[in-house]
């Protein structure tokens, strides 16, 4: 499969990465020299310096072959132009990236009058996905699969929950819930766990389970499951504005604070339900004023990463608030992650794995294809969603009969809009959605679980 990317900036660097590993011939495009050949160095790639939206330099890339073109530039207009062109040289595939709120409504008629097959806002999933955690704040990180029936939970395990020294197999039956144990992180290891895994305090645990089996599993062990009350945003870019809109539609009050005035006004008028402050997000004074202590959640959305995290470490010393920040800059994740500091959100790995996801169906060769694609343990293991679409050597045949690769689980079966978890008797079969959670790169087709 050839795949040519416009734009080379963070997303682009990020999906290139990705892609690399899927043994995709890459094509890079980028009107900055630097950035194409920092790039070049790091992976096998073809880089070309030029405009994206040039018939000249796309054709220079190879667009009368490619198969998919990708535009992630900073401009939704330029994105959407090269995707245009593209179509028109070629009739591939295009994926464009397009974030001014401004173009939400017109999604539809961009995707049919000019062809553009798949449109990412990366803004509007990380606020998606931050609505979710507020929802459910217990959770560190919630993915969802078969449009929202199933979910992947992540949470910390606690001395409260008296989960410490029970294996995986006891979860399940003292507590009596319909979930399944699919990942665990321990200080030393990342592993997708047999039965007879040994769970300890300080584990951050992932289950597979519908929102009520989660929800009951939670109450039971001690964890908070009803949604927050209330919510401050410092920073009032456009993840701020999808994200009030959604917390406004589910009866959540919301405070946005805002150091531009005119940004304070502009969203005043699109949200008049929500209190907008014109003020430093970064001023102790003005957080306590605003009443932080007694805050239910607190999430950092301003353009530094390093005032997202400062300012969520200092929440976290003060309240129990529910946290979350933002952070762009993908480098240092493994230390974020030390801080201990609640829910990160990456909006640059949401919208690699929406694509790849996307490019992964594109590329399977029977009749399933990947519906959801996730990457989960620090990017260490998967969880795909595949929709059987005919019979194949998986399908009809009891789970404990397959010869299933190691380090794989069957995590869940959605047949005709009923979630299950598997057992072994279980059997795959046509019309089925399966989500598989493994640390096996680079599955495209359901027949990929068989050793």
């Amino acid at each position: 499969m050839q795949v040519i990317i416009v734009g080379c900036g963070k997303v682009g660097r990020n999906l290139a990465e990705q892609l690399q590993a899927e043994d995709i011939d890459i094509t890079l495009v980028d009107t900055v020299a630097d950035k194409i050949n920092d790039l070049c160095e790091n992976i096998d790639a073809m880089g070309i310096v030029g405009n994206g939206a040039s018939i000249n330099t796309l054709m220079e890339a190879g667009v009368d072959t490619a198969d998919i073109l990708i535009a992630v530039t900073a401009s939704d207009e330029l994105n959407l132009l090269c995707c245009l062109i593209a179509q028109k040289a070629n009739h591939c595939q295009t994926i464009a990236r397009v974030r001014n709120p401004i173009y939400g409504k017109e999604i539809g008629f961009i995707k049919e009058r000019l062809g553009v097959t798949m449109i990412i806002n990366p803004e509007l999933a990380a606020a998606q996905e931050i609505s979710r955690l507020l929802r459910f704040p217990s959770a560190i990180k919630i993915d969802t699969f078969a449009r929202g029936r199933v979910e992947l939970l992540k949470f910390k395990v606690l001395p409260e929950f008296k989960l410490d020294g029970m294996s995986v197999s006891q979860v399940s039956d003292t507590f009596r819930s319909d979930i399944l144990v699919c990942a665990i992180e321990s200080p030393d290891n990342v592993s997708i766990p047999g039965g007879d895994h040994i769970i300890h305090n300080g584990d951050m645990v992932s289950i597979l389970a519908s929102p009520l089996n989660a929800a009951s599993f939670f109450r039971k062990i001690g964890l908070k499951t009803n949604q927050v009350k209330n919510c401050i945003i410092v920073g009032g870019g456009t993840i701020s504005y999808y994200l009030t809109l959604a917390l406004l539609d589910m009866k959540i009050g919301v405070k946005i604070i805002e150091q531009n005035k005119e940004r304070c006004e502009h969203l005043s008028e699109l949200l008049p339900e929500a209190t907008i402050i014109n003020g430093d997000g970064t001023n102790r004074s003005l957080l306590l004023e605003e009443g932080l202590t007694e805050s239910e959640s607190f999430v950092t959305l301003t353009n530094l990463d390093e005032e997202n995290v400062f300012l969520a470490l200092f929440a976290k010393s003060i309240s129990d608030a529910k946290l979350v920040a933002k952070v762009n800059r993908l480098e240092f994740d493994d230390v974020i992650d030390t801080l201990d500091i609640g829910s990160i959100i990456y909006p640059k790995n949401i919208t690699a794995d929406y694509i790849l996801q996307y490019v992964r169906a594109t590329q399977n060769s029977i009749g399933s294809n990947v519906e959801t694609l996730y990457h989960i343990l620090d990017g260490n293991a998967e969880a795909l969603e595949f929709a059987i679409r005919e019979e194949s050597q998986v399908t009809d045949i009891p789970l404990t009969d397959l010869n299933l690769r190691k380090n794989l689980l069957v995590g869940c079966l959605n047949r005709n809009g009923r979630i299950r978890i598997p057992r072994g008797q279980d059997t795959i079969q046509v019309g089925d959605t399966v989500i598989i959670v493994t640390t096996h790169k680079g599955l495209r087709d359901i027949t990929d679980i068989l050793a």
